[in-house]
């Protein structure tokens, strides 16, 4: 048996924010396509906050820490 590397778990949200990003649109209309759009926007919203997060694994707990504050302006 493997052993968990919390690590390529980020990995894997990373790869699958990109993909939501790259999926293309089925052809549905009306109040069909806009579920899909929001579920869409909503799957990338968790994808890639998971995969900005930093993980550890200590005595069997897996621990992510995602920093949400505002990043700075960088004018």
């Amino acid at each position: 048996m493997s052993t968990f590397d919390p690590q390529e778990m980020i990995l894997r949200f990373r790869e699958r924010a990109d993909a939501v990003k790259r999926r293309g649109l089925p052809p549905i209309e009306g109040p069909e396509r806009q579920r899909f759009l929001e579920a869409a926007r909503l799957d990338f919203q968790d994808f890639a906050m998971l995969g900005d997060a930093e993980a550890t694994l200590d005595d069997g707990i897996l621990r992510l820490e995602i920093d949400l504050r505002p990043r700075p302006n960088s004018d």
